[in-house]
């Protein structure tokens, strides 16, 4: 999701970070240089771009994450070989250019990262004339396209499979509520979007201030606008820690839940935990990777590492997953794009997904709907491309 709680420096696509119990920062492999083009060893060349060395403790914790699901990934593959190199850009857009520079000279084929949406379009920059690819943690689209991939779940991904199951279910007919800030603009957008692609109609949209006073103000006029729509859904952009416990539980005391108007989330209803626990969400649908798949993950890292991942670094997994796939012989030279973006996908710990030609991504999600406080799968995530759920 596009966290609304940013740091400023880093308002444009970042990711939410929670911290994890350690703090280490990522190592950068003191491996020689090899040729530019390709390793020239059998193995496929791969950089990992991490935000360590920001002196943030939260960017060490995430850094060390993504390394040790990159590493994870790559003991998982069969009959491939990476040569995993891993760079500090300090969460800073100069360092992660010139780092990008400084892996490509050193041999890179390909490129994860980096998270931040800024330092990953200066990334995507700096080596575009290489021809190698970026392969970013972000999840904004507006830096995707030409040599720069979002590994992130985009609104556009998560609005468009909760639109078409809603449409399947009856529930066509949806009112838009989002925050007045750009996350909710966006968001806004996005399930306009999603829910015209399925078949739906977006009968109603209304918006708040994003405070609490906000919100207050405008919890009735938003009821009144539901009824007076006939909405059978109402799609909220709200996340867990911005407006979604105010605006959930203002809309109930209103008279408007899911009992009578679906509520559907753009963000991870789940995360924290105590988010589903939440009166005014109860009944509510969002949607969630695969979470056995992902459990495994989960139980995996802690097996190997001694502490749980952080949330997105099953990204990393998944860019190394993709990687493998595409490299079970040796290969000369920057992974080429059309090979990257097959459509058949790739599988990795979020379950299917695939990159787009414009630098965004496809992913296989289940929709959960929220009942006595404890996520339920109501709809399962594809296992391929070709089934329900796209």
């Amino acid at each position: 999701m596009l966290s609304v709680l940013a740091r400023a420096r880093k308002s444009l696509g970042h990711l939410v970070v929670i911290a994890a119990a350690a703090l280490l920062a990522a190592c950068v492999p003191g491996a020689a240089p090899a040729p530019s083009g390709g390793s020239g060893s059998g193995k496929v060349q791969v950089a990992l771009l991490v935000p360590g060395g920001s002196g943030q403790a939260s960017d060490e914790i995430l850094a060390k994450s993504l390394e040790s699901a990159a590493r994870l990934a790559i003991a998982d593959l069969k009959n491939v070989q990476v040569d995993l190199r891993v760079y500090n850009t300090a969460g800073s857009p100069a360092q992660a250019a010139s780092q990008a520079q400084k892996a490509v000279a050193e041999g890179a084929q390909v490129i994860l990262g980096p998270v931040f949406a800024q330092e990953a379009n200066a990334a995507g920059v700096a080596v575009a004339a290489s021809g190698v690819n970026v392969l970013s943690f972000s999840n904004n689209p507006d830096i995707a396209g030409n040599n720069v991939f979002v590994l992130g779940p985009t609104f556009d991904n998560t609005a468009k499979r909760l639109a078409a199951y809603a449409v399947r279910q009856g529930k066509g007919k949806v009112m838009v509520v989002h925050d007045r800030n750009t996350a909710g603009n966006l968001g806004k957008a996005a399930i306009d979007r999603g829910v015209r692609a399925a078949g739906g109609t977006v009968v109603a949209v209304a918006s708040y201030e994003f405070s609490q006073n906000g919100v207050v103000s405008a919890a009735p006029s938003i009821v009144k606008a539901a009824r007076e729509s006939g909405a059978q859904s109402v799609f909220l952009t709200a996340d867990s820690s911005g407006a979604l416990p105010l605006v959930s539980q203002l809309l109930v005391d209103n008279g408007l839940s899911s009992a009578n108007a679906q509520f559907m989330g753009l963000t991870r209803w789940d995360i924290p935990s105590a988010t589903l626990g939440l009166p005014g969400v109860q009944g509510g649908w969002f949607a969630m990777p695969d979470p056995a798949l992902f459990a495994q993950f989960q139980n995996r890292y802690a097996a190997a590492y001694g502490e749980p991942p952080h949330p997105i670094a099953g990204l990393a997994y998944d860019g190394i997953a993709a990687v493998g796939a595409l490299s079970r012989t040796s290969l000369q030279g920057p992974l080429p794009r059309d090979a990257l973006t097959q459509s058949a996908g790739f599988v990795g710990v979020n379950g299917i997904f695939r990159l787009r030609v414009d630098g965004q991504n496809e992913r296989g999600l289940a929709v959960a709907q929220i009942r006595g406080g404890q996520a339920t799968i109501i709809d399962s995530a594809p296992r391929s491309f070709a089934g329900p759920g796209f």
